[in-house]
């Protein structure tokens, strides 16, 4: 991967080394550290593929200049192949100035970015300023001094996803992007009862079979996608047939209390609709653990 650390110059090394108390043989450790960032997505029922092309990304220290990444490849992912905390690697291991940062910048081809529906059609997929500016992410995150920082990029194709209505491009991206530290989320899994998913409420179960809505706090107010209230992740419920259950992951949580709760109403996220909930409950996540929900018989 060919990149530039701009702000990290051999003089400006040397003085922090300097300040530091350091002598000749310090090392790199003192003022650097190894950082890793991979990309993820929500799951969503919604696409059969959602593909963005990732051609490099900039980091921002909160003092000093830009730091640039060119990948020698483009990195070409469907971000549908990314969920239930399954990811892809955008930076792994690489040597950058420890300390605080204020952004992100994804680098991105616009033109060899697009989405196909579930019917198998492809659709072209607008990226406002995507070609000029990229994908940036005002959300501060440390790098540890002569350490490991991992952190993961929640796409979320479902919140980001919208269909302009007489506009030139077939969908547009609205991105609601999530950076997290991995040594600070788990998972909330589970299962919801047939007879739930089935209910005379719910649409046709053959094709949809509901959400599961997870709110940031406890005893949060279930509410639609694009509400004054929504939910910081749905994640579709689906059919496994190894166990016959229907089951669900939200994954990369950070830890703490949570709101989770099932509709098997079909949600447009631009759309404010009244969606019939069941079940809610609060949820403990804690880091690096797996907590569970489950949606018993109504």
């Amino acid at each position: 991967m060919n990149h530039s650390l701009k702000a990290f110059s051999v003089a400006a090394l040397a003085a922090a080394l300097t300040a530091c108390g350091g002598g000749s043989s310090s090392s790199d450790d003192d003022s650097t550290g190894s950082m890793s960032l991979d990309v993820t997505d929500a799951p969503t029922d919604q696409f059969a593929e959602v593909v963005i092309e990732f051609t490099g990304l900039t980091l921002q220290p909160a003092d000093g200049e830009a730091i640039e990444f060119t990948f020698d490849e483009p990195k070409t992912l469907d971000l549908l192949t990314l969920q239930g905390g399954e990811t892809a690697p955008l930076l792994e291991n690489e040597e950058v100035p420890a300390g605080e940062y204020s952004w992100i910048r994804l680098t991105l081809n616009v033109d060899n970015s697009y989405v196909t529906e579930t019917g198998g059609a492809e659709k072209t997929l607008f990226i406002p300023s995507g070609a000029e500016t990229g994908l940036k992410l005002v959300s501060g995150f440390t790098v540890a001094q002569g350490g490991s920082s991992s952190f993961t990029i929640d796409f979320d194709a479902r919140k980001s996803i919208v269909d302009p209505q007489g506009a030139v491009a077939d969908y547009f991206l609205r991105p609601a992007l999530r950076l997290v530290n991995n040594l600070e989320v788990g998972s909330i899994a589970g299962t919801v009862d047939e007879s739930t998913v089935i209910q005379t409420e719910c649409a046709d179960s053959s094709q949809y079979t509901g959400m599961v809505y997870v709110y940031e706090g406890s005893d949060a107010t279930p509410d639609d996608l694009g509400s004054a209230n929504e939910p910081l992740v749905a994640v579709p419920v689906a059919y496994d047939e190894e166990s016959t259950t229907y089951s669900f992951k939200a994954a990369f949580l950070l830890e703490g209390d949570y709101t989770a709760s099932y509709s098997c109403d079909t949600d447009d996220n631009e759309a404010d609709e009244e969606l019939t909930f069941v079940g809610t409950q609060n949820v403990a996540v804690v880091a690096d653990s797996e907590a569970t929900a489950n949606f018993p018989a109504e």
